[in-house]
């Protein structure tokens, strides 16, 4: 099994940037396709950006396209979301998760592991 553990959230000011960082450990981290999701308050967990296990493919939510990045480190089996711009509306608990493919990697019920999550939150 994969264990993941997310870090890096906290509190920023709107216009600001964050960092979140995934440490992967239990078996290859190289070999999963890797995502970020969030759940904001109230709502459902939503799909906020992937990347493929060579890092050179990445994907992103039309929320989240031009403002965040993912990048992964494989030989130090952690994932990143570099967070730019940040809105209040970005407010929410981020989650890493892990699965073997990228088929329907928008879709949390695609994901083998999750980590325990993050929390972010932008101020107006």
């Amino acid at each position: 099994q994969v264990q993941l553990v997310e870090s890096g959230g906290g509190l920023v000011q709107a216009g600001g940037s964050l960092r979140l960082s995934c440490a992967a450990s239990g078996r290859t981290f190289s070999s999963y396709f890797m995502g970020w999701f969030r759940q904001r308050p109230g709502k459902e967990r939503e799909f906020a950006a992937g990347i493929i296990w060579s890092g050179r493919n990445t994907y992103y939510a039309d929320s989240v396209k031009g403002r965040f990045t993912i990048s992964r480190d494989n030989a130090k089996n952690t994932v990143f979301l570099q967070m730019n711009s940040l809105k209040p509306e970005d407010t929410a608990v981020y989650y890493c998760a892990a699965a073997t493919g990228p088929l329907g990697y928008t879709l949390s019920r695609n994901y083998d592991y999750w980590g325990q999550g993050t929390q972010v939150t932008v101020s107006s």
